[in-house]
């Protein structure tokens, strides 16, 4: 397309692959207007109007809006900077799209049910600070107006699931089933109970932390041992595990281990055993590709009814 020729709207479709329809919109859009028209009416374009259409096509098959086309070619904007923020909108597409794949192999994996399905795009289709605000709103309301102990706070504020840009079937899972964990209204209540324990704690005067590791140590210790062993919490051969964890416990709290000692401690004990909190941070852990954590309640549990049957 050389030197004075002109060419129809027909035959520069022809020569360019695109439909007449499409060249007459870009002309009537003033995006490629023809170089003159016949006496006709008829539009004719040159070899400058057809270079401008090939650009216009490749701009548009970068998902380049036609506003923006207009601009670019009327020199209004830049081209790198135009680039830029088409190539930014690419990787949101595409990192998209991975997530859908995710989400879509792990429907087939589960055999999900129809509202499981809808549950796991809605979440796919969030944006990362979407997610996150999620747990945070969660956060917020379980400690709303409570003084807790700072390490604690800023541990759960710090843990926020991050999906990567190409999750695995198994991420995907673990955050379908924290969403669904933490709108749970009996798992938020036993959380905001927590805290609430935990705030009293503080007003009053808690337990260092580095005693009260101590004591989940021994516990777990005592706990294993006695599960391997076969010994149930109801039994005789559970007194002087219970006794032993009793006093350790009693010693932190400077006191004597008393009836009214050990109701509390069953009382404090029954409120920070609750499966689903460890839940919580196993799922996390799966999204975020941490190691998961070991499922340690049943032993708490173990003494928690050992101590219970005690009266």
């Amino acid at each position: 397309m050389d030197g004075d020729t002109t060419y129809t709207i027909g035959e520069l479709a022809r020569r360019t692959g695109l439909p007449v329809r499409t060249i007459r919109f870009y002309s009537d859009a003033g995006v490629v207007p023809p170089t003159r028209r016949t006496h006709a009416g008829y539009r004719l374009y040159d070899a400058d109007a057809a270079a401008r259409l090939d650009l216009v096509r490749t701009l548009r098959d970068l998902g380049v809006d036609l506003a923006t086309v207009r601009r670019l070619l009327d020199r209004e904007v830049d081209v790198g900077q135009v680039a830029a923020a088409h190539a930014d909108a690419l990787d949101v597409q595409i990192r998209t799209l991975r997530l859908r794949r995710a989400v879509l192999r792990a429907v087939a994996r589960r055999g999900s049910t129809p509202e499981e399905i809808e549950l796991m795009h809605k979440l796919a289709r969030l944006s990362d600070e979407e997610r996150r605000r999620i747990i945070t709103d969660f956060i917020d309301e379980s400690f709303a107006g409570l003084d807790l102990h700072p390490g604690f706070a800023e541990k759960m504020r710090a843990a926020l699931p991050e999906l990567p840009d190409e999750p695995e079937p198994e991420q995907v899972d673990a955050w379908v089933e924290l969403a669904e964990l933490v709108g749970d209204p009996g798992f938020r209540a036993s959380v905001r109970r927590m805290a609430e324990f935990q705030a009293a704690e503080v007003a009053r005067g808690t337990v260092p932390e580095d005693r009260f590791a101590a004591l989940a140590d021994l516990t777990l210790e005592k706990a294993e041992q006695a599960v391997a062993d076969g010994i149930e919490p109801g039994s005789e051969a559970a007194r002087p595990i219970v006794d032993e964890l009793v006093r350790a416990y009693a010693d932190a709290w400077d006191s004597a281990g008393d009836a009214a000692f050990r109701r509390d401690l069953l009382h404090r004990l029954e409120i920070g055993t609750d499966p689903r909190t460890e839940r919580y941070w196993q799922l996390l852990a799966v999204i975020n590709g941490w190691p998961v954590p070991p499922t340690l309640t049943p032993l708490y549990q173990w003494f928690v009814d050992a101590l219970r049957s005690r009266g």
